[in-house]
């Protein structure tokens, strides 16, 4: 008979325990020993420490979920022949008997695909733990196993937002990225014409963020126009770090590196209490923006700061809601709805072991290149690639 062991840890080093997995996960298999008992040594109820771990990871998923929903949409398709631009289609002043031209949609189409891969998890537990644990440490596995579940889909629509690297997909269709000062020149805007190549990945040229740096990514996204309608807004994404420093900006004064900043920083109205020595003209950014804390405004753009956004690191996105067709980023899942979202599959329900797997399929491609600008902030050098937990 095969037995199966939990891998021996090296607890002389501190480290190693602190990125442990929880009980039911090591080794991959929860065994008897992973059955707790009732409560803690000081008398704590360990349902109400599972509890309160649930709760943390539902309102850690909540912020990253709102987070992405604001960048993507839901699609099927393997790609999509997207117009890069608006239509610059206008009336014309009418005669007595001659008849309009027909509206013209954009002629400009680029193929813009998606990837899709596979991916899944196993859940394992010895049926001395099942006959052990309480329902609440059973189900204290399934949690940990939909954050990782989020995070793989949140950090694989942030990856793709914050990496100019194309790809391919199963199809042969060509993944982008923003635009990367590759060979694809933007179709024109109102008259504008843009020079090939064009780069929406850039290096601020300083240590410390400045309002010039906010300024350029809010134009470049604006100028292809986006995030000009009133059913859309520009969102600055970026690390409390970066944010912190934001908040200082202030019309007619310097900024780092001596650049002067356009206008004022305003926080919004769900930031603390402040005194302010001039009155407020115009509208103050809201408290929250589709379930994310908005920090303040920029001019037009409004700050979100998030830890989820790796620092020296930010973005100017223009989103047109949670999950709206307009969005950046296109989320596509399995043509068939049987394959989509989340799936969990009965495994191996033979003696000793009891078993089931998480499945999970999808990719993400970046629908219109010029939608969002991202900035590195760092003195010199080329745009580096971050990493984003996945």
């Amino acid at each position: 008979m095969t037995t199966y062991t939990r891998p021996r840890t090296n607890r002389s080093d501190l480290e190693s325990l602190l990125i442990l997995p929880p009980f039911g996960g090591e080794g991959g298999i929860a065994t008897q020993g992973d059955a707790l008992v009732n409560v803690t040594a000081d008398g704590v109820d360990l349902n109400a420490i599972w509890a309160e771990v649930a709760q943390v990871i539902s309102a850690w998923n909540n912020e990253r979920s709102a987070l992405t929903n604001l960048l993507a949409f839901n699609t099927t398709n393997t790609a999509d022949a997207i117009p890069q631009s608006k239509s610059e289609d206008s009336f014309e002043e009418a005669s007595e008997f001659g008849q309009p031209e027909s509206l013209r949609p954009p002629s400009e189409y680029a193929l813009m695909g998606y990837q899709f891969r596979d991916f899944d998890l196993a859940m394992r537990y010895s049926r001395f733990f099942l006959r052990d644990a309480t329902a609440e440490q059973v189900r204290a596995v399934l949690n940990y196993a939909l954050e990782a579940d989020n995070r793989l889909t949140s950090g694989t629509i942030l990856q793709r937002l914050f990496d100019p690297t194309q790809g391919e997909n199963d199809w042969g269709h060509v993944v982008y990225g923003l635009y990367n000062g590759d060979t694809m020149t933007p179709p024109p805007y109102l008259g504008r014409s843009f020079a090939t190549p064009h780069q929406h990945y850039l290096v601020s040229g300083s240590a410390t963020i400045d309002s010039g740096d906010l300024e350029q990514a809010a134009k470049l996204v604006t100028e292809h126009g986006y995030g000009t309608t009133p059913n859309s807004r520009l969102l600055a994404l970026m690390n409390p770090a970066q944010a912190e420093v934001v908040s200082t900006f202030k019309a007619g004064e310097e900024s780092a590196s001596g650049i002067v900043a356009k206008y004022d920083y305003i926080p919004s109205a769900g930031a603390p209490a402040y005194l302010q020595p001039d009155n407020i003209v115009g509208q103050v950014a809201p408290e929250s923006f589709s379930g994310l804390k908005v920090q303040g405004s920029y001019g037009d753009v409004w700050v979100i700061q998030s830890d989820f956004i790796p620092e020296d690191y930010f973005a100017v996105v223009a989103t047109y809601g949670p999950n709206s067709p307009d969005n950046v980023i296109g989320f596509r899942q399995h043509v068939s709805p049987v394959y989509q979202g989340l799936r969990i599959i009965p495994g191996n329900t033979d003696y000793p072991l009891q078993d089931s797997f998480l499945s999970r399929a999808f990719g993400v491609g970046t629908r219109r290149r010029g939608q969002a600008a991202v900035v590195q902030v760092k003195s010199s050098g080329a745009y580096d690639i971050p990493v984003i937990p996945r």
